[in-house]
C-alpha cells in the first residue's frame, strides 16, 4: 500500500514538472510579429475603413487572436467585441424665415444632430451676431459650443468663409448620440436682431455599428488599469487606378500588432499581474476618434493608471535603432518613468521630436488625456518625411520588422514597473489639454 502511494505521488510530481517544462515561455519574436502585421495589412482587409467589410474581417481576426491568447472579456461584455452605434445624418429639407421673410437656403448652415428641428418662437433660442470685422471661425466655434438652440446672424462680409463651412457641413454628419435639445443655425443676413422666426430642418438618420476589440488580464488590483491600445482602422479603398487599397501597414497595423503581441507576452508569463492590464484595438481613429471616445465612457478614467497608445512603430526613428519617442512628454512624468525603466538596456525613449505636428492630439490618447489619464502615444516613424503616410504605398514591404519587434520588447520592459505597481505616472491636467 505504501509503495502504491509513493508511486502515485512520484508520478504526480513528474507529471507536474513535465507540464511546467513544456509551458510556452513568454517571448516576443519576429516571426509572430510578421504574421500578425502581414494579416492585418493584407489586401483581404481592404484597408480596414470603418463600416466596411474589411474592418469586420480585421475585427474578427483580432478577436480570434485574443481568444487563442486566453484574454478575459472586459467587465460588462460577453465577447471581445465592444460594439456601439453611430448615427449618420443627411440633410433632407430646410426652410428658414426671419421677420416674416423667407431666407434663401444657400444662405443657411444648420448643424442639427436629430431627425428634426422646429423653432417658431424667438424666446426659445440664443441669438448671436457676427459683424463684418469679427472673426468668423471664432464665432463659429463659440456658437457650436453654446448650450441650447442658437441662431447666428452673419454679416455678408463673411460670405466666402460661410460658403466653405456650409459646403463641408452640407455633406452630413456622424454622431454618437442624437441630441434634440442643442442645434445651431447660421444665416447670412444684415439683420442684427430678430422679431419673429420660423426654422424647420429635417434629416435622414441612419444607424450604423462600430466595434472596438478589447480584452484584459485581471490583476490583484482589479480597479487599477494599465492600458495598451492602438487603432486598427485605416483609410480603405480610394481612387480607380493603380493600387487603390490603402493597407495601413505602419498606420496602424504596426501598433495593433504590438497590442496583440504584448497581450500574448504578458499572458504567457503565467503569473497574475499586480495591476489589471487592458488591451484594446480602437476603431474609427481616422474618422474622428469615435472608438476611443466610446471606450472612455465605459469605465472610470480615474482608474486608468497609464495608457500606452502605440502608433506607427514600423520604421526606425531618426535617433537610431532601439529608440522611440513619446508624445506630450511635458504633460505627465509617464515618459520620464519609461526612460528610467530601461536604463542600462539597449532601449531608449525620448520626447516627441516633432512638436509642430501636434501629434499628441492626433491619436486616441488625447481622448483619455482630456479626462486626466496619463495617456501618451509611442511612435518611431519620422513623420515629417515619411512618404508612405496615408498613401497606398504603406505596405508591409516598407517596414523594418526587426526594429518593430525590438520596439515591442522595449515597451514590454518599460511597462513592467507600472504593471507591478512600483511606478505610477502623475495625472494629466485636463486644463492643459486642448
Amino acid at each position: 500500500m505504501k509503495k502504491s502511494l509513493i508511486s502515485i505521488f512520484s508520478f504526480i510530481l513528474i507529471s507536474f514538472y513535465t507540464l511546467s517544462s513544456c509551458q510556452q515561455p513568454a517571448v516576443i519574436d519576429e516571426e509572430n510579429v510578421t504574421r500578425i502585421v502581414t494579416t492585418l495589412a493584407s489586401d483581404e482587409m481592404e484597408g480596414r475603413r470603418m463600416f466596411s467589410p474589411g474592418i469586420e474581417k480585421a475585427s474578427q481576426f483580432i478577436q480570434e487572436e485574443f481568444e487563442k491568447i486566453g484574454l478575459e472579456y472586459m467587465d460588462g461584455l460577453n465577447s471581445y467585441d465592444q460594439q456601439f452605434d453611430m448615427y449618420s445624418l443627411a440633410p433632407k429639407s430646410m426652410s428658414v424665415s426671419l421677420n416674416g421673410k423667407a431666407v434663401d437656403a444657400a444662405n443657411v448652415l444648420a448643424t442639427v444632430n436629430s431627425e428634426r428641428l422646429d423653432i417658431s418662437n424667438v424666446a426659445d433660442v440664443n441669438v448671436m451676431t457676427v459683424g463684418a470685422n469679427d472673426d468668423f471661425r471664432t464665432a463659429f466655434n463659440q456658437a457650436r459650443g453654446a448650450e441650447g438652440k442658437t441662431i447666428v446672424l452673419i454679416n455678408p462680409a463673411h460670405q466666402e468663409s460661410f460658403n466653405r463651412f456650409r459646403g463641408f457641413f452640407s455633406r452630413g454628419n456622424r454622431v454618437m448620440e442624437l441630441d434634440a435639445d442643442n442645434a445651431m443655425v447660421m444665416i447670412i443676413s444684415r439683420l442684427t436682431s430678430i422679431k419673429s422666426l420660423s426654422v424647420q430642418v429635417e434629416n435622414t438618420v441612419t444607424t450604423e455599428s462600430l466595434s472596438n476589440v478589447a480584452g484584459k488580464i485581471s490583476g490583484n488590483r482589479a480597479n487599477e488599469y494599465v492600458l495598451f491600445s492602438a487603432h486598427y482602422d485605416h483609410l480603405g479603398i480610394r481612387g480607380a487606378e493603380g493600387d487603390t487599397i490603402f493597407n495601413g501597414a505602419n498606420d496602424d497595423a504596426s501598433g495593433t500588432t504590438a497590442v496583440m503581441t504584448l497581450a500574448k507576452y504578458f499572458k504567457d508569463m503565467g503569473t497574475k499581474p499586480e495591476r489589471t492590464i487592458l488591451f484594446v484595438a480602437f476603431t474609427a481613429e481616422e474618422g474622428g476618434g469615435y472608438g476611443s471616445r466610446y471606450f472612455s465612457q465605459q469605465l472610470n478614467p480615474d482608474e486608468i493608471v497609464a495608457m500606452f497608445n502605440i502608433e506607427m512603430i514600423g520604421k526606425p526613428a531618426v535617433s537610431g535603432p532601439n529608440t522611440a519617442w513619446i508624445t506630450g512628454f511635458d504633460k505627465s512624468d509617464f515618459g520620464t518613468l519609461l526612460q528610467k525603466a530601461v536604463e542600462g538596456t539597449e532601449y531608449e525613449f525620448y520626447a516627441d521630436p516633432y512638436p509642430t505636428q501636434n501629434l499628441f492630439y492626433r491619436s486616441d490618447n488625447a481622448t483619455l488625456a482630456r479626462l486626466g489619464v496619463p495617456a501618451h502615444s509611442i511612435s518611431t516613424t519620422p513623420i515629417d518625411v515619411d512618404k508612405d503616410y496615408h498613401q497606398a504605398s504603406d505596405e508591409v514591404s516598407t517596414l523594418d520588422l526587426a526594429h518593430m519587434t525590438n520596439t515591442i520588447k522595449a515597451l514590454a520592459a518599460a511597462a513592467e514597473r507600472m504593471i507591478s505597481g512600483e511606478d505610477t505616472p502623475t495625472r494629466v491636467d485636463p486644463a492643459n489639454v486642448n
